[in-house]
């Protein structure tokens, strides 16, 4: 027995890896950069660092993730090109909120048994969302781990790199008292709380995915597998058009929990609830499951995808700016002065569809 068709009798297809790279090299060049150097398959990718010399003193930013347990809605629906946008989302909207570009992603893909098509298919949706990021897809890995995972498994993790200006980097060092606190809408869920969001409607409430949900006008499944907004591109360009200190990317934990992260000691921000009205999903998980506000707060975005914390001499150039680029924005809270360790609290209550 040869040492390819040994390898073969273990459950891994070097062919079937081999023609997913096929399939996928023209996605990949769409994301491609000036930056970027050589093509795909070689055994590094290369970005061309010269670029960075229009820099007084670049600082790289990097960041990593996956996209959690998302991945089985995709798989159980047969659907495998728009979580690439969960997994870029989650990438470089953690380095934006930095005033960082992100410049290139690698990713990592492992899976039971690689079938050609479905691995393209995962891949066309991370290069997308590469595009829609202005990010070149630099390089990556396909796993085939038999015996591991099931044939029709798969999990999904990336790394990125981007670039900032020392002098510009945002954060809790330059707020101030009397900061506005401005949301960003999130398109849905995102990829986080999906634990939750499974358990609740699927396990507790039993509920099938080709389930018809009034309040979402499609289905569970549809609604589950909205992708997650990339904001990099918008967020680059606000922080061009008006002054910004600092920026929450609301993920895993809610919005308080993130945002506290860029607040500094001796801050304290209110949130009002009343300034928006969570989209019907966080309203659908909350009332089937009995789940209480603090606990949805702290697992969910509730509709708040991004949170910027600017001076109030910023709002009206912000809003502008945000719904200029078909951002649905608006002012959240504001920061006081307070004695102590950072906090920020949500107060009052969401109005009702």
């Amino acid at each position: 027995m040869s040492e390819q068709s040994a390898y073969a009798a273990a459950g891994v297809d070097i062919e079937a890896g081999d023609r997913a790279v096929e399939l996928m090299k023209a996605d990949v060049a769409r994301t491609r950069r000036p930056e970027v150097l050589g093509g795909l398959g070689g055994f590094a990718g290369f970005f061309d660092a010269s670029a960075f010399k229009r820099y007084e003193h670049p600082v790289l930013a990097t960041s990593t993730d996956g996209v959690g347990t998302k991945v089985a809605i995709a798989q159980a629906m047969g659907v495998h090109d728009t979580v690439g946008f969960d997994l870029i989302g989650m990438l470089v909207d953690d380095l934006v909120v930095v005033g960082a570009e992100p410049l290139f992603v690698t990713d990592y893909i492992a899976c039971g048994k690689v079938v050609p098509e479905r691995i393209a298919a995962i891949v066309r949706g991370i290069a997308a969302a590469c595009e829609a990021a202005g990010a070149a897809l630099l390089g990556g890995e396909t796993a085939e781990h038999p015996g591991l995972l099931e044939p029709d498994e798969y999990d999904m993790a990336g790394a990125t790199t981007g670039v900032v200006e020392k002098a510009k980097i945002l954060g809790p060092q330059r707020v101030r008292p009397g900061d506005a606190v401005v949301a960003l809408a999130s398109s849905g869920l995102h990829s986080n709380g999906y634990s939750l969001v499974r358990h609740v409607l699927l396990n507790q409430a039993g509920w099938a995915l080709d389930r018809d949900v009034p309040e979402f006008g499609r289905t569970l499944g549809e609604e589950l597998l909205t992708p997650t907004r990339v904001y990099a591109r918008d967020i680059l360009a606000l922080i061009e058009a008006a002054e910004v200190h600092a920026i929450s990317h609301v993920t895993g934990g809610g919005l308080a929990n993130n945002l506290v992260r860029v607040i500094p000691d001796g801050v304290a921000v209110t949130l009002e609830r009343a300034s928006w009205t969570p989209p019907a999903v966080f309203q659908v998980v909350q009332g089937v499951g009995g789940v209480s506000q603090p606990d949805i707060e702290a697992t969910l975005n509730m509709g708040v995808g991004m949170a910027l914390v600017a001076p109030q001499a910023s709002v009206g150039a912000l809003l502008d700016a945000s719904r200029a680029r078909g951002l649905d924005a608006w002012v959240l809270g504001e920061s006081v002065a307070a004695d102590g360790p950072a906090s920020v609290r949500l107060v009052g209550e969401h109005p009702h569809d």
